[in-house]
């Protein structure tokens, strides 16, 4: 079972938008949330699942607004929660920034989308490519050609419209893996795993089938064929596009794929991951006078590799002042409203190491709150290069009336949470 009823609220929980799905739980249960929200809050028992009596509120967050979903039953919250995330990307792509004003804005649009997305508390067309295709934020204009529903709606491949045509057929693969690190004070890995997902961009006419082939551990074992680095892929998530069963049989990544932008799968590799970009730091605070900061950055990679849009982010203290900085390249900043220094390399190549250098100012009156001790974190992007190690071995399309198309693949590594504690 799904849910009874869908709301969307403002911070003080008034119903801006509401849509009653089944008619089996009372609207007016809503009065109810906000206050059990608030003393779960207050509690400090906050959970994504609040009840008054037999009624169940599953909710979520998002900018200015609550997003509310209300059952009798003991419905699939996995299934409500995805929806309720759902609405938000498809919300998002109508208005641009989902918050209570392009609620307001929008109200006709944001019906006939709850109508199109759920029918008797099921979700149905989802995609937001086929939903711009019959609801457009054009209502006024009422012509009689377009208000025909695209097939697609009915079609089998609901997310893929029929009679698409390019010029030049392309598909183009992007392989983006963001690093996720945890280093202690004392230069240990406590924490890491490798985060990816494949997207694609198809420019392709008709209704390709397209097969994916990676250098999946699993299918390299079934097929007997262990030769070269395989990767031991875990969490995997499609595009619904995706036949299951072919996947779960021979690990075949088989699909006929949405038109333009979308992303295709994502994934989560659990291994020990060496820093990227390693971090040392000394930090002197000489009470009532000055702080001195030194970072040294290592670049850990491949010397044929460069990272780019290096930002290396050192907490300081909250009362610091008069900053100085030398830097062996690049340039540093000070960021007073996030008591940061901002240490920027456009350019870094791998096995480089740079300095950075800052002196800040301290007030002779010690601050009495005690601060805690953030980490330095690091952000870049790493081009032609994944530090997993996964590779797209093939990519064949296959379309009835036998075009050729090209598939251009491109491997990107990025940070995600990558932190270094220091010992100040």
């Amino acid at each position: 079972m799904s849910a009874s009823a869908i709301f969307v609220l403002d911070l003080k929980g008034k119903v801006l938008i509401c849509r009653n799905y089944k008619g089996d739980v009372d609207m007016a249960e809503i009065d109810f949330f906000m206050p059990l929200l608030m003393q779960h809050e207050e509690e400090g028992l906050l959970c994504p699942v609040l009840s008054h009596g037999n009624v169940h509120f599953m909710w979520i967050k998002h900018t200015n607004l609550y997003l509310v979903a209300t059952t009798n039953k003991n419905s699939n919250a996995s299934l409500v929660y995805s929806f309720l995330y759902k609405l938000v990307e498809v919300f998002t792509e109508y208005f641009k920034e989902l918050e209570e004003e392009s609620i307001q804005d929008n109200f006709v649009v944001v019906y006939e989308l709850l109508d199109e997305l759920m029918d008797f508390g099921f979700p149905q067309t989802t995609d937001s490519k086929i939903l711009q295709e019959y609801i457009t934020q054009e209502g006024a204009k009422l012509e009689v050609a377009k208000s025909k529903v695209p097939t697609t709606v009915t079609n089998a491949v609901s997310w893929r419209s029929e009679g698409i045509k390019y010029k030049k057929n392309e598909v183009f693969i992007d392989v983006i893996e963001s690093i996720n690190v945890l280093v202690n004070a004392n230069g240990s890995v406590m924490s890491s795993d490798i985060v990816g997902s494949i997207k694609l961009k198809t420019m392709l006419s008709g209704m390709p089938e397209l097969r994916l082939g990676l250098n999946d551990r699993v299918l390299f074992a079934l097929t007997g064929r262990d030769k070269g680095k395989t990767v031991m892929m875990e969490d995997v998530k499609f595009h619904q596009c995706v036949r299951l069963s072919r996947f779960e049989s021979d690990r075949t990544i088989s699909f006929i794929p949405p038109d333009g932008e979308s992303e295709l799968m994502s994934y989560r590799i659990n291994t020990h991951v060496k820093p990227l970009i390693w971090i040392e730091s000394v930090i002197e605070k000489f009470s009532h006078s000055r702080v001195e900061i030194m970072v040294k950055a290592k670049g850990q990679f491949k010397k044929q590799s460069v990272a780019n849009n290096v930002e290396v982010r050192v907490p300081v203290p909250s009362d610091a002042d008069s900053p100085k900085f030398k830097t062996s390249t690049g340039n540093a900043k000070y960021v007073p409203e996030k008591n940061l220094v901002v240490w920027t390399i456009k350019s870094f190549p791998g096995g480089k190491e740079f300095l950075m250098r800052a002196h800040f100012g301290l007030p002779s009156v010690e601050n009495d709150e005690a601060e805690g001790k953030p980490p330095i974190t690091v952000k870049f992007e790493i081009p032609y290069f994944t530090v997993s190690g996964i590779q797209v071995r093939y990519m064949k399309i296959i379309e009835k009336s036998g075009y050729q198309a090209l598939p251009w693949v491109r491997y990107i590594t990025q940070s995600g949470d990558y932190q270094l504690r220091t010992n100040v």
